[in-house]
């Protein structure tokens, strides 16, 4: 099993920063991609961005220029820094990672992190 922590949701004023962290832990051979989606109150969860084991990146069009993910592989964690946030970036935030288990397991699994809220309001 593996788990996911996330820290750095909070409420925050339009025009501020954040940073969200999400680590991994438990059984883990390799991590294919790990990153964040988000889902606000009454819409769909959606991509925000996601980092490969190849470093590199799908980030959303609503967030390019804005926010920056990274990565820690020696911490199996992942980074997202928010700038210039908007109200409408007010979600929660899921991490998200698609993990192999083993050498021999050629499976990748997908985990879920419990979320955390980020509000963005004056």
């Amino acid at each position: 099993q593996v788990q996911l922590e996330e820290s750095g949701g909070e409420l925050v004023q339009p025009g501020g920063s954040l940073r969200l962290s999400c680590g991994a832990s438990g059984t883990i051979f390799r991590i294919n991609a790990m990153g964040w989606y988000r889902q606000a109150p009454g819409k769909q969860r959606e991509l925000v961005a996601l980092i490969n084991s190849d470093d590199s990146t799908n980030t959303a069009d609503s967030v390019k220029g804005r926010f920056t993910i990274s990565r820690d592989y020696a911490k199996n964690t992942v980074y997202l820094r928010m700038n210039s946030l908007k109200p409408e970036d007010t979600a929660v935030y899921y991490c998200h990672a698609r993990v192999r288990v083993d050498w021999a397991d050629l499976r990748e699994y997908v985990y879920w992190g419990q979320g955390t809220q980020v509000t963005v309001s004056s």
